[in-house]
Protein backbone atom coordinates (compact mmCIF):
# COMPACT_ATOMS: atom_id res chain seq x y z
CA UNK A 1 0.00 0.00 0.00
CA UNK A 2 2.52 2.70 0.83
CA UNK A 3 4.11 1.62 -2.18
CA UNK A 4 1.37 2.24 -4.35
CA UNK A 5 1.36 5.84 -2.55
CA UNK A 6 4.57 6.53 -2.98
CA UNK A 7 4.97 5.78 -6.90
CA UNK A 8 1.80 8.29 -7.18
CA UNK A 9 3.36 11.11 -6.25
CA UNK A 10 2.89 13.91 -3.84
CA UNK A 11 -1.06 14.30 -5.66
CA UNK A 12 -1.68 11.39 -3.55
CA UNK A 13 -1.25 13.38 -0.51
CA UNK A 14 -4.11 15.27 -1.30
CA UNK A 15 -6.48 12.53 -2.48
CA UNK A 16 -5.23 10.87 0.92
CA UNK A 17 -6.45 13.74 3.20
CA UNK A 18 -9.77 13.76 0.73
CA UNK A 19 -10.43 9.86 1.84
CA UNK A 20 -10.02 10.66 5.23
CA UNK A 21 -12.09 13.76 5.44
CA UNK A 22 -14.95 12.06 3.48
CA UNK A 23 -14.62 9.55 5.72
CA UNK A 24 -14.88 10.98 9.16
CA UNK A 25 -18.14 13.36 7.63
CA UNK A 26 -19.66 10.01 6.68
CA UNK A 27 -19.15 8.30 9.99
CA UNK A 28 -20.36 11.76 11.53
CA UNK A 29 -23.80 12.01 9.63
CA UNK A 30 -24.95 8.15 9.84
CA UNK A 31 -24.75 9.49 13.92
CA UNK A 32 -26.30 12.53 13.58
CA UNK A 33 -28.99 11.79 11.33
CA UNK A 34 -30.47 8.57 13.13
CA UNK A 35 -33.63 8.74 13.42
CA UNK A 36 -34.14 8.05 16.67
CA UNK A 37 -31.90 11.17 17.04
CA UNK A 38 -33.44 13.21 14.69
CA UNK A 39 -37.29 12.44 15.41
CA UNK A 40 -37.41 10.76 19.19
CA UNK A 41 -40.52 7.99 19.58
CA UNK A 42 -43.46 9.47 20.85
CA UNK A 43 -42.18 13.41 20.81
CA UNK A 44 -45.54 14.93 19.34
CA UNK A 45 -47.81 12.40 21.53
CA UNK A 46 -45.26 13.36 24.70
CA UNK A 47 -45.31 17.04 24.18
CA UNK A 48 -49.57 16.94 23.29
CA UNK A 49 -49.89 15.14 26.63
CA UNK A 50 -48.54 18.12 27.93
CA UNK A 51 -50.32 20.40 26.60
CA UNK A 52 -53.36 18.63 27.58
CA UNK A 53 -52.16 18.88 31.09
CA UNK A 54 -51.65 22.69 30.95
CA UNK A 55 -48.10 21.82 32.20
CA UNK A 56 -46.37 23.64 29.08
CA UNK A 57 -45.08 26.29 30.95
CA UNK A 58 -41.79 28.56 29.21
CA UNK A 59 -38.91 26.49 30.96
CA UNK A 60 -40.55 23.24 29.29
CA UNK A 61 -40.79 24.82 25.73
CA UNK A 62 -36.82 26.53 26.21
CA UNK A 63 -35.99 22.39 27.14
CA UNK A 64 -37.88 21.63 23.94
CA UNK A 65 -35.86 23.91 21.81
CA UNK A 66 -32.49 22.24 22.97
CA UNK A 67 -32.93 18.50 22.37
CA UNK A 68 -34.04 17.16 18.88
CA UNK A 69 -34.71 18.92 15.57
CA UNK A 70 -38.13 18.10 15.77
CA UNK A 71 -38.37 18.90 19.83
CA UNK A 72 -37.30 21.97 18.33
CA UNK A 73 -39.44 22.47 15.53
CA UNK A 74 -42.32 21.62 18.06
CA UNK A 75 -41.22 24.19 20.65
CA UNK A 76 -41.75 26.94 17.61
CA UNK A 77 -45.41 25.25 17.71
CA UNK A 78 -46.15 25.63 21.04
CA UNK A 79 -44.56 29.25 21.69
CA UNK A 80 -46.90 30.62 19.08
CA UNK A 81 -49.77 28.34 19.91
CA UNK A 82 -52.28 31.49 20.60
CA UNK A 83 -51.75 32.89 17.37
CA UNK A 84 -53.87 31.84 14.36
CA UNK A 85 -52.66 29.41 12.35
CA UNK A 86 -51.22 31.16 9.19
CA UNK A 87 -48.35 32.63 12.34
CA UNK A 88 -47.80 29.04 14.04
CA UNK A 89 -46.44 27.93 10.26
CA UNK A 90 -44.78 30.42 9.49
CA UNK A 91 -42.72 30.23 12.39
CA UNK A 92 -42.46 26.33 11.73
CA UNK A 93 -41.18 27.12 9.00
CA UNK A 94 -38.85 29.64 10.18
CA UNK A 95 -37.12 26.89 12.55
CA UNK A 96 -37.31 24.33 9.67
CA UNK A 97 -35.31 26.22 7.85
CA UNK A 98 -33.14 26.49 9.93
CA UNK A 99 -33.32 22.68 11.42
CA UNK A 100 -32.59 21.39 7.68
CA UNK A 101 -29.32 23.55 7.41
CA UNK A 102 -28.55 21.71 10.51
CA UNK A 103 -29.47 18.39 9.34
CA UNK A 104 -26.87 19.02 6.19
CA UNK A 105 -24.28 20.60 7.89
CA UNK A 106 -21.03 18.77 6.24
CA UNK A 107 -23.15 17.49 2.89
CA UNK A 108 -21.60 20.45 1.38
CA UNK A 109 -17.85 19.18 1.99
CA UNK A 110 -18.82 15.84 0.94
CA UNK A 111 -19.91 17.17 -2.33
CA UNK A 112 -16.71 18.79 -2.82
CA UNK A 113 -14.33 16.09 -2.05
CA UNK A 114 -16.30 13.57 -4.48
CA UNK A 115 -15.98 16.66 -7.10
CA UNK A 116 -12.37 17.38 -6.43
CA UNK A 117 -10.38 13.84 -6.15
CA UNK A 118 -10.84 13.03 -9.83
CA UNK A 119 -9.67 16.42 -11.04
CA UNK A 120 -6.84 15.71 -8.38
CA UNK A 121 -6.63 12.24 -10.24
CA UNK A 122 -6.39 13.88 -13.58
CA UNK A 123 -3.90 16.10 -12.60
CA UNK A 124 -1.58 13.12 -11.64
CA UNK A 125 -2.38 11.67 -15.01
CA UNK A 126 -1.33 14.77 -16.93
CA UNK A 127 1.95 15.12 -14.76
CA UNK A 128 2.74 11.83 -15.11
CA UNK A 129 2.06 11.66 -19.24
CA UNK A 130 4.51 15.27 -18.97
CA UNK A 131 7.38 12.85 -16.80
CA UNK A 132 6.80 10.11 -19.33
CA UNK A 133 7.12 12.95 -22.81
CA UNK A 134 10.30 14.62 -20.81
CA UNK A 135 12.07 11.28 -20.42
CA UNK A 136 11.36 10.31 -23.82
CA UNK A 137 12.75 13.58 -25.55
CA UNK A 138 15.50 13.64 -23.59
CA UNK A 139 16.51 9.52 -23.31
CA UNK A 140 14.39 8.56 -26.38
CA UNK A 141 12.08 5.13 -25.68
CA UNK A 142 15.13 3.04 -25.76
CA UNK A 143 14.41 3.21 -21.17
CA UNK A 144 11.06 1.25 -20.18
CA UNK A 145 11.54 1.20 -16.72
CA UNK A 146 11.82 5.28 -16.66
CA UNK A 147 8.84 5.32 -18.90
CA UNK A 148 7.01 2.99 -16.97
CA UNK A 149 7.51 5.51 -13.89
CA UNK A 150 5.60 8.28 -15.34
CA UNK A 151 2.95 5.24 -16.62
CA UNK A 152 2.39 4.52 -13.19
CA UNK A 153 2.14 7.62 -11.80
CA UNK A 154 -0.50 8.91 -14.33
CA UNK A 155 -2.49 5.48 -13.47
CA UNK A 156 -2.36 5.11 -9.68
CA UNK A 157 -3.46 8.83 -9.37
CA UNK A 158 -6.68 8.63 -11.37
CA UNK A 159 -7.30 5.24 -9.77
CA UNK A 160 -7.08 6.42 -6.17
CA UNK A 161 -8.54 9.93 -7.11
CA UNK A 162 -11.56 7.63 -8.40
CA UNK A 163 -11.65 5.52 -5.05
CA UNK A 164 -12.18 7.94 -2.92
CA UNK A 165 -15.01 10.36 -5.32
CA UNK A 166 -17.29 7.45 -6.25
CA UNK A 167 -17.82 5.94 -2.43
CA UNK A 168 -18.21 10.04 -1.46
CA UNK A 169 -20.47 10.50 -4.07
CA UNK A 170 -22.86 8.02 -3.46
CA UNK A 171 -22.92 8.22 0.40
CA UNK A 172 -23.63 12.22 -0.49
CA UNK A 173 -26.51 11.03 -2.34
CA UNK A 174 -27.97 8.51 0.34
CA UNK A 175 -27.46 10.90 2.95
CA UNK A 176 -29.05 13.80 1.02
CA UNK A 177 -32.21 11.19 0.47
CA UNK A 178 -32.08 10.70 3.96
CA UNK A 179 -32.21 14.02 5.08
CA UNK A 180 -35.26 14.84 2.85
CA UNK A 181 -37.13 12.25 4.24
CA UNK A 182 -36.81 13.41 7.89
CA UNK A 183 -37.38 16.75 6.78
CA UNK A 184 -40.66 15.80 5.16
CA UNK A 185 -41.54 13.66 7.91
CA UNK A 186 -40.74 16.17 11.02
CA UNK A 187 -43.33 18.64 8.47
CA UNK A 188 -46.04 16.36 8.93
CA UNK A 189 -45.66 15.58 12.43
CA UNK A 190 -45.64 19.68 12.97
CA UNK A 191 -48.42 20.26 10.74
CA UNK A 192 -50.34 17.53 13.21
CA UNK A 193 -49.39 19.64 16.15
CA UNK A 194 -50.73 22.72 14.10
CA UNK A 195 -53.77 21.52 13.08
CA UNK A 196 -54.17 20.41 16.96
CA UNK A 197 -53.47 22.98 18.58
CA UNK A 198 -55.44 25.38 16.10
CA UNK A 199 -58.29 23.21 16.82
CA UNK A 200 -58.42 23.21 20.78
CA UNK A 201 -57.90 27.56 20.38
CA UNK A 202 -61.07 27.11 18.65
Amino acid sequence: MFELVRAGGWLMVPILLCSVIALAIIIERFIALRRTRVIPHNVVQNVYREYKQATLTPDYINSLHDKSPMEQILAAALWNRNQPRAVMKEAIEEVGRQVAHGLERYLGGLATIADITPLLGLLGTVLGMISVFAEIVSAGVGNPGALAGGISQALITTAAGLSVAIPAMLFHHFLASRVDELLLDMEDKAVQMVDVLHRSNN
